[in-house]
């Protein structure tokens, strides 16, 4: 089964994206936003997962940014600690103290079906499962 996702506002695009995001990886910002279909629009990503209460469903923990690492701010009112917590508690390392090795954890989702520019975007539902149990 197939899930259209075209219809959907960016922001309902982030957190449908991130809940894909497998137990034990992390997204960056500005993969989200691409696979999004704003490129270069990471910031917004940011924005919007801030946007979320820290006990949301949606797995905003496991979006860091390019480096791999915490973006900290004195705005996230401590879940800075939160989000570090909860990506050790799922297994992830912290090299050096501060940084997640990419290549090790970066999430890379399944085969999406880009349609031609003003079609939706597909995605097969079992998808994100089926690259879990790959990676």
């Amino acid at each position: 089964m197939k899930m259209n996702i075209g219809a959907l506002t960016f922001q309902q695009k982030i957190y449908w994206l991130v809940k894909q995001i497998p137990l034990g990886r992390v997204a960056t910002y500005g993969q989200i936003a691409a696979l999004c279909g704003w490129p270069r629009h990471g910031r917004y990503v940011g924005y919007a997962l801030y946007r979320l209460a820290p006990n949301s469903d949606i797995p905003w923990h496991r979006v860091v940014n390019a480096q791999g690492k915490i973006s900290y701010g004195p705005q996230r009112r401590g879940t800075d600690e939160l989000q570090r917590w909860r990506l050790e508690v799922e297994g992830i390392v912290f090299e050096g103290g501060d940084r997640i090795n990419l290549r090790r954890y970066q999430w890379q989702p399944p085969t999406m079906v880009y349609q031609p520019v003003y079609q939706p975007l597909i995605w097969s539902e079992g998808a994100a499962t089926d690259s879990a149990k790959a990676g």
